[in-house]
């Protein structure tokens, strides 16, 4: 009988833990992270009793959590995809909303600026349209410097999130590193410590929100975690950090790097991911080209408008001037350089103008110019003199000072142009619509012969101004200014002094034409409407891209990307619901379930509880019997 009283002791024990394994349950239903964990019972094991063998009761042999690792990796990977383009989305769509906004984009900006040139062209001895222009024109630089200004403050946001994110990560390493110590001393093949495994997965799931996680189980129980491309962020009680700094060549741009056992390295982007990946990319695919897109624009529109105002003449009769002033190319030099090498960077072709950010790098022995984003090593002409200087993709580059190998320039393009942009026209007067030189017919000539209108072709011509006659001394062939012999070929150009004519006809010997200064013209338009034409003229791109298409070109990119960014988010999203309804179905705590086992535990404990007494009252019997 003190067996079957044995035997009915462990029940009750067996039972009391499945209860309280039931109630621990009920208690989490709705904690975030719980899996659900089961008592499962085992039979304790026997002996013998004379010549029969019995049972020694039941037992906990251990308490499971209900848990599947391969549901657990899909979480982690859903959620990081999902973090990723969750923030993509919001970024990038701000940008779309502001480049495409009519009141903030500058589209609308640009066609009042060339309504007011065309208007100007219209009347051009209009002072009041003349200085309507000039409000219109601090108007459109106001519109470029007002958008950069907007883009600066996401990349200063950015940064900002970098921080957060980069010290969110280090928390739940150190966190993860803390549980790892704990379950490794608490580690037991028959118990282990669920809650605290729960915590742990927690912690790992909201670690690949922030960033790619893979994670290795080591004997002890303790967990590896990997970031990126394959960092060891956690190894057992020990957790690496993240840092985040300023860059090789700006101290304001923040950027990410892995303190391992080899020292600082920058972490990869491409395959970072989560919330930490999504903000570089964001900031290396979207806002960056926007900015540099932006700057090349700026560049094309100021010094597109200010070649073609130095090719007209003014209302007081002077040559016309630059209407904006835009920044050259900024140079920024590595913080790790040792020599003292310099560079003066300048654009000179527009049309190969790219607007990106490069690096150039001096080997020791000679330069080498390279683009930023890609690595592509860019082809350069001349020795890097002032008199011959260094040119590729649409810039000019003057080396000086002493450069040490190894040493590193970046030079931004486009990136910092649009903020520089200013209106330095204040003088109505001198906007320049007026041709600076024209052509006359001489009264006397005989011929049928006609002239074009003077066409400036070259502005920098000391001589531009100079009067020059063309008088025919045969019907095929002319002189100019008295001097030298040249074959007349009708309707072929003839360029004097920068400015070029056709004569068509038929001269006779004795014909005069002259070219001589716009003085006095007032009512003169070529200019004016050469100037209106920039608006559409091919300037980049290879001379196939005019300034309202380049910025249309980016508001398109922008746009599409965002709209793909935000598919991507949508289905990501179904991707992640998905993963945790697998993962709840799992490991999550059915109330309904854990109602029935805790009616199916007590009654088990009864039961037992009720072989107790039927022992006991065998007991009493027996003590009576003996009594007597």
């Amino acid at each position: 009988m003190p067996d079957a009283l044995n035997i009915s002791l462990t029940g009750m024990r067996a039972f009391q833990r499945a209860l309280q394994v039931t109630s621990h349950n009920i208690a989490n239903a709705n904690t975030p992270g719980y899996s659900r964990q089961v008592a499962e019972l085992s039979a304790r094991v026997g002996g013998g009793q004379g010549n029969t063998y019995l049972g020694g009761g039941t037992q906990v042999s251990t308490i499971r959590r209900i848990y599947d690792g391969l549901q657990i990796d899909q979480l982690r990977s859903a959620s990081t995809g999902f973090s990723r383009f969750d923030t993509l989305n919001n970024l990038s769509s701000r940008i779309d909303t502001l480049l495409a906004d009519p009141d903030t984009g500058l589209n609308s900006g640009l066609q009042s600026f060339f309504n007011s040139v065309q208007d100007v062209a219209n009347d051009p001895s209009s002072i009041s349209t003349r200085q309507a222009l000039i409000g219109e024109a601090e108007g459109v630089a106001s519109r470029f410097q007002l958008l950069d200004a907007r883009l600066g403050e996401l990349e200063e946001e950015v940064n900002g999130r970098l921080t957060l994110a980069v010290d969110d990560i280090n928390r739940i390493a150190t966190s993860i590193a803390d549980l790892n110590s704990k379950i490794a001393l608490a580690n037991n093949a028959a118990t282990p410590p669920n809650d605290l495994l729960d915590a742990r997965d927690a912690l790992v799931l909201e670690l690949s929100g922030q960033v790619s996680v893979a994670t290795t189980l080591q004997d002890d129980g303790s967990m590896s975690v990997f970031i990126g491309s394959g960092q060891s962020l956690v190894t057992g009680g020990n957790a690496r950090q993240l840092t985040v700094g300023g860059s090789e060549f700006d101290l304001t741009r923040m950027v990410v790097a892995y303190e391992g056992p080899a020292g600082s390295t920058p972490l990869d982007t491409s395959s970072t991911g989560g919330n930490l990946g999504a903000l570089l990319e964001f900031r290396s695919q979207i806002l960056d080209p926007a900015r540099q897109s932006l700057g090349q624009t700026a560049v094309a529109f100021a010094s597109s408008m200010n070649e073609q105002n130095a090719s007209g003449m003014d209302l007081r009769g002077n040559l016309g001037g630059d209407l904006f002033s835009v920044a050259p190319p900024t140079v920024l030099y590595s913080n790790e350089n040792t020599g003292s090498g310099t560079a003066s960077v300048s654009v000179n072709d527009l049309g190969v103008l790219t607007g990106g950010d490069y690096v150039l790098g001096f080997d020791g022995a000679s330069y080498s110019l390279s683009r930023d984003d890609t690595g592509e090593v860019i082809p350069l002409s001349g020795s890097g003199t002032g008199a011959d200087p260094f040119v590729g993709d649409g810039i000019s580059i003057v080396v000086g000072g002493a450069p040490a190998a190894g040493d590193r320039l970046l030079i931004r393009t486009g990136q910092d142009a649009a903020a520089s942009l200013r209106s330095i026209v204040s003088d109505a007067q001198s906007i320049a619509m007026a041709a600076p030189t024209r052509a006359e017919i001489s009264q006397g000539n005989i011929g049928n012969a006609t002239i074009s209108p003077a066409n400036v072709v070259d502005q920098s011509d000391p001589n531009l101004l100079a009067s020059s006659v063309i008088e025919f001394t045969s019907p095929t062939t002319y002189s100019i200014n008295g001097a030298g012999s040249f074959s007349y070929t009708d309707g072929d150009a003839i360029i004097i002094n920068g400015s070029s004519v056709t004569i068509s006809g038929n001269p006779s010997s004795g014909d005069q034409f002259t070219i001589e200064a716009n003085y006095g013209a007032s009512g003169d338009n070529r200019n004016g409407l050469l100037m209106a034409d920039v608006q559409s003229a091919g300037l980049l791109d290879g001379g196939t891209i005019s300034i309202n298409e380049s910025y249309g070109r980016l508001v398109s990119s922008v746009g599409a990307m965002t709209h793909q960014i935000q598919g991507s988010l949508d289905a990501q999203g179904v991707v992640l619901s998905n993963a945790e309804a697998q993962v709840s179905a799992t490991s999550g705590v059915n109330l309904d379930e854990e109602a029935a086992n805790l009616i199916k535990y007590q009654q088990a404990y009864q039961a037992v509880a009720q072989v107790v007494a039927v022992v006991n009252t065998m007991f009493d019997s027996l003590i009576a019997a003996t009594r007597r």
